[in-house]
């Protein structure tokens, strides 16, 4: 993720500030919220800037996801050419569902919090439109999973990680 993180700010930086840098990074699927402090962190953004730019950042994409992108993915399936990849894109977000549709609610902010590969706000809002989930639970939850993902990538990227750079 490191090595992504370093080639959107050099790419980026060259024509933008690097608070715009950790918004844009925020908002890219992979990166989001994790993405956004590790790169705030090695441009030395200061946390408190950081993390509103971040946290709004990962939440911009989640209304759309979880509105949108069901009409999306059948829209795309009509056509040969994308319909393996929405088909791939649907079946890795479900073999990844197990814990949220055990937990529901709690599995969701779980999902969505706890910053390993392959969660985060991008697919805990597919999985909770591929499930049905209520959008109203969806949002919420999905906050809330935001919430631990700040504070854990913010003791990482900015105590940890801060530590061992300076």
């Amino acid at each position: 993720m490191e090595s992504l993180v370093q080639l959107f700010s050099s790419t980026l930086g060259q024509y933008v500030s690097e608070e715009v840098v950790i918004f844009i990074i925020s908002m890219f699927p992979i990166l989001e919220l994790r993405g956004g402090l590790l790169a705030a962190s090695l441009l030395k953004v200061p946390i408190i800037k950081a993390i509103p730019l971040c946290i709004i950042g990962n939440l911009i994409p989640i209304p759309f996801i979880l509105i949108f992108i069901k009409k999306i993915f059948s829209w795309m399936k009509r056509f040969k050419i994308f319909r393996g990849l929405i088909e791939k894109l649907e079946n890795r977000a479900m073999s990844k569902s197990g814990k949220v549709t055990q937990y529901e609610f709690m599995g969701l902010v779980l999902f969505v919090g706890i910053p390993i590969p392959g969660t985060g706000a991008w697919m805990g809002s597919l999985i909770a439109a591929l499930l049905e989930m209520d959008t109203k639970k969806a949002v919420l939850a999905e906050l809330l999973g935001i919430a631990i993902a700040t504070v854990i990538m913010s003791i990482l990227s900015y105590g940890l990680l801060g530590s061992i750079i300076s």
